[in-house]
């Protein structure tokens, strides 16, 4: 046994390289007994992902989105409903687009509709500051916060979101949780929204969450873009100023966007919102909408108004993929894959895949395999626990007859996000032999 002395006097005789190794061997051992301490993984987890998202994209660079292996011929796309002529797969020679871009203004109300007011500005509710990839939650932790419910975004994450690590939370998710879990409340998400129909909703009383563009404060890898995906809640607008006011869960509360600002964020989501209202308001709320309440029209109407943005503004990545994804919605597959080949080589961000899937449904469906692998694996690099582009990935490869390697992937899937019925699914398919 030696005394403090003794075995001070011992280790001054060993190497220094020796010393020091044991050192960091002490500090990296008593790091992961902190680190599994529930507080301080909590602040310090996203810390951590950082700088494994640092290290990981050194040594495999993210770069830019791929472009089509083999891109499919342009085709016209047509609001009606398609001639035999037409259906998907068929060559129809596209019109050209006009030289100059043009600007699309906002629509105006028609003489029948009632005059909306200058300015509406709805009570704040309480604010909530996101927790890490947390914004979905938060914003509609806010909205029902408006309605008079107690809870919190972390109330919202463990039914959606159960991994604080996963990055992103679909729209249909947030329209789910209500659903489920709000009795009394109801909601429901709309693509292809005008700035009239939110100042509409909010002259009504009713507060709007939108899903737009979102540019990150720093970068995460070398030429990172820093374009990202967003939830906020609208709360108020200004006609005179052209303001609308917003509870922002990163920025802060009561932040003000111009029109034409959240206009041209709120594009890159096909101008996707969500409402929720208390159930005895349903019929008002449809008489708001009007035809978009049905989806099919609004799907129509959507997909309309993509093709006109389109020909308006032929470099714009963001309609040709809105367009994509409208189709995609009315199972035009083969007519999908051609826009968002047209998306693809007009620079999409990095992390777009992390947010919108269409590409892969339109691929897989027009049978366009490499191309499918090609963008889930560009997703995974972006983005190694996407359960959307894990799952995608494990498709494309069980139609090449991998059906060990999808099933592994199916599995990762489900560990991405415990509960992912996609997953599910493909286990089950895979389980029972394909049928």
């Amino acid at each position: 046994m030696y005394d403090r002395k003794g075995t001070h006097r011992s280790l001054a005789k060993l190497p220094r390289g020796v010393v020091v190794l044991a050192g960091v061997a002490t500090a990296l051992i008593v790091g992961v007994i902190l680190y599994r301490i529930p507080a301080i993984n909590h602040r310090l987890s996203w810390r951590v992902d950082v700088a494994m998202t640092t290290l990981r994209t050194i040594l495999h660079p993210i770069g830019t989105m791929p472009t089509p292996v083999l891109a499919a011929p342009h085709v016209e796309i047509v609001t009606r409903a398609p001639t035999p002529a037409e259906q998907p797969g068929s060559q129809v020679q596209a019109a050209s687009p006009p030289a100059t871009p043009q600007f699309v203004d906002m629509p105006s109300p028609t003489p029948t509709d009632t005059p909306l007011p200058d300015k509406a500005k709805l009570p704040a509710p309480a604010y909530e500051r996101q927790d890490w990839n947390s914004c979905g939650p938060a914003a509609l932790a806010m909205m029902l916060h408006f309605y008079g419910w107690n809870g919190t975004q972390e109330d919202i994450n463990v039914q959606i979101k159960p991994l604080r690590a996963d990055r992103n939370v679909n729209i249909d998710e947030l329209v789910s949780f209500v659903r489920d879990q709000t009795p009394g409340l109801r909601a429901e998400f709309r693509v292809g929204g005008s700035i009239i129909q939110i100042r509409g909703l909010l002259a009504a009383g009713f507060p709007v969450i939108i899903e737009e563009t979102f540019y990150l404060p720093e970068e995460y890898w070398f030429d990172d873009d820093r374009w990202s995906g967003h939830y906020q809640l609208v709360t108020g607008y200004d006609d005179a100023s052209k303001t609308f006011i917003t509870q922002d869960s990163f920025v802060g509360p009561n932040r003000i966007m111009t029109y034409a600002e959240l206009d041209e964020n709120w594009q890159a989501f096909n101008r996707a919102y969500l409402i929720v209202y208390p159930v005895e308001k349903e019929e008002e709320i449809k008489t708001l909408l009007k035809g978009d309440w049905n989806v099919e029209i609004n799907r129509q109407n959507a997909l309309e108004t993509a093709r006109q943005e389109t020909k308006l503004d032929p470099a714009n990545p963001f309609a040709w993929f809105n367009l994509g994804s409208n189709l995609v919605y009315f199972e035009r597959y083969a007519q999908a894959a051609s826009a968002y080949d047209t998306a693809r080589t007009l620079n999409l961000p990095q992390r777009m895949m992390r947010y919108q899937f269409g590409p892969f449904l339109a691929y897989f469906h027009s049978s366009r395999t490499e191309d499918l692998l090609g963008l889930a694996d560009y997703a995974l690099k972006v983005t190694p626990n996407s359960e959307e582009a894990l799952l995608w990935k494990g498709w494309g490869l069980f139609r090449q007859g991998e059906t060990n390697e999808a099933f592994a992937l199916f599995q990762k899937a489900l560990e991405a996000h415990p509960g992912y019925s996609d997953a599910l699914y493909a286990l089950n398919y895979l389980q029972g032999g394909g049928k």
